[in-house]
C-alpha cells in the first residue's frame, strides 16, 4: 500500500511517498518558489538526490514535475502513478465545519477554499494543490487532515475570546488552535513509550520550531493550546510575536502608519525571534550569538523558555495536574538548553531533568527526566506525514 503525503504552503509543495506496509519512506521532496520560478529537491530512501530549477506558474506544474521525477530519471521509485494508492493531504484550517479527516470530493475542496479567510496564507494553496492533484491522478482516493481537528475537543470556556457574542456567531472569531496533527502524534506516541493508554495521561506536549505552540492533552483530548484565532497567537516564534497587548498593535499601527495588512506582516514575518535579537529567526543562530554575548539574543533565547515555561505551569493548572511534559519540533528535539530552561526551577510541579541525558539526547524518542521526577520529561520526534498517511489508510480502508 503506497501512500503520497502532500503539505502544499503557498509557494511551496512538500511531499512524502510512504509504503504502508512497514511505515517507511520511499522519498521525499519539495517543490517551491511556486509562481515566482520553481526548484525542486527531491530525495530517495537509498540516497539518490535530484536538484534543478524548473517553471511553476501555479501548484498543477508543481504536482506534474513531482509525478515526473517519481517515475522517471534518477529519481525514480515507481513505474507509473496508478501503483500510488490513495493520498494524503495536510490541512491548516478546517474551522467547525472539519472535525475529522474527511475524504475529498470537488464540494470538500470549496469548502476548504472558502475557508481562506481564516488561514489566507495556508488554505488557498492546499485548494489549489488539492485540484492539481485530483487533474494528476482523478482515480486515486484522496483525503485531507486537518491541523485544527484535533483541537475541536476544546470546552467553549477555553477557545471563546471576549469580544460580544455576535462576533463568533457571525465572523467565527474564536481560538483554533493549530499543530494538531504533531500534537496527536506525539501525545500518542509518547503514551505508547511510557506502556499507557494515551486515555490515561495529563500530558503537557511542547511543539517548538520556527511555529511553536504549547497544548494541554488531557485523556487523548486538545483542552487547551497557546494558538488562537491565527497561528501569531502564543510564545514567541522565529518571526511572530507571540501574544501581545492588542491596544500596542494599535498604538505600533497609529505610530508607523501602517495599515492593518502592513501590522500583520509586520507581528507575523519582521517579529518574533528575529525582530528581538537582530540576529536570525532561526533558533540555533539566536543561541550562537547569546553564547558570544549579544545581550539581545540572550533576551529572545530567555523570552521564549520563560514564556513556554509559563504555559506548561498555567495548562498543568488547567488540567488539575500533569502526569508528562514533551518536546518536539526543530527546537524540541535538538535544543537541550532551551528544554532544561523550560523545566528549571519546577519544584513545585516535582520536575527534574537528568542533565546528561538531557545533554546527549538530540532527535530522538528518550525520557530526559531524573529517575526521581514526579513528572515525566521527554523528547518525542514528531512525524505529521505519517499521521496523516495512517488516517488516510484508515479512512480509505473503511
Amino acid at each position: 500500500m503506497l501512500i503520497l503525503v502532500v503539505n502544499a504552503g503557498s509557494s511551496s509543495l512538500k511531499y512524502q511517498l510512504l509504503d504502508m506496509e512497514n511505515e517507511s519512506v520511499i522519498a521525499k521532496g519539495n517543490c517551491d518558489r511556486i509562481g515566482i520560478g520553481g526548484h525542486i529537491s527531491h530525495k530517495t530512501s537509498d540516497g539518490r538526490k535530484v536538484e534543478a530549477d524548473c517553471d511553476f506558474p501555479t501548484h498543477t506544474e508543481a504536482f506534474e514535475k513531482l509525478v515526473e521525477v517519481l517515475t522517471s530519471g534518477e529519481g525514480k521509485v515507481i513505474n507509473s502513478m496508478s501503483e500510488i494508492n490513495a493520498v494524503g493531504h495536510r490541512i491548516v484550517q478546517g474551522a467547525e465545519i472539519f472535525k475529522e479527516t474527511t475524504l475529498v470530493t470537488d464540494e470538500i475542496i470549496d469548502q476548504i477554499d472558502a475557508l481562506a479567510e481564516l488561514a489566507p496564507v495556508h488554505n488557498h494553496p492546499h485548494a489549489l494543490a488539492l485540484r492539481a492533484c485530483r487533474k494528476v491522478l482523478p482515480d486515486a482516493p484522496m483525503a485531507v487532515v486537518f491541523d485544527t481537528a484535533f483541537h475541536q475537543t476544546m470546552p467553549e470556556k477555553a477557545y471563546m475570546m471576549a469580544f460580544p457574542y455576535e462576533d463568533y456567531e457571525q465572523y467565527h472569531v474564536r481560538k483554533y488552535g493549530f499543530h494538531g496533527t504533531s500534537h496527536r502524534f506525539v501525545s500518542k506516541a509518547l503514551a505508547d513509550a511510557m506502556g499507557k493508554d494515551v486515555k490515561e495521561l495529563k500530558i503537557i506536549s511542547c511543539h517548538m520550531g520556527n511555529g511553536s505552540s504549547i497544548t494541554a492533552v488531557e485523556y487523548g483530548k486538545s483542552v487547551d493550546t497557546s494558538m488562537g484565532f491565527t497561528p501569531l497567537d502564543g510564545i514567541i516564534m522565529g518571526t511572530r510575536c507571540g501574544s501581545v497587548d492588542p491596544s500596542a498593535v494599535t498604538f505600533l499601527m497609529d505610530k508607523k502608519g501602517f495599515t492593518p495588512a502592513q501590522m500583520s506582516d509586520y507581528m507575523n514575518k519582521q517579529s518574533g525571534l528575529a525582530g528581538v535579537s537582530g540576529v536570525s529567526s532561526d533558533n540555533r543562530d539566536v543561541t550562537a550569538a547569546a553564547k558570544d554575548g549579544n545581550k539581545r539574543a540572550l533576551l529572545a533565547n530567555e523570552m521564549l523558555k520563560y514564556q513556554t515555561k509559563k504555559y506548561v505551569g498555567a495548562y498543568a493548572a488547567v488540567m488539575n495536574g500533569v502526569d508528562a511534559i514533551l518536546f518536539t519540533g526543530g527546537i524540541g528535539e535538538n535544543d537541550a538548553a532551551i528544554r532544561a530552561g523550560v523545566c528549571k526551577d519546577m519544584d513545585y510541579l516535582g520536575i527534574k531533568i537528568n542533565d546528561e541525558v538531557n545533554n546527549a539526547t538530540r532527535g530522538e524518542l528518550k525520557r530526559i527526566s531524573a529517575d526521581d521526577s514526579k513528572v515525566q520529561v521527554w523528547v518525542v520526534p514528531t512525524n505529521e506525514e505519517l499521521l496523516i498517511a495512517r488516517d488516510t489508510l484508515a479512512l480509505i480502508s473503511k
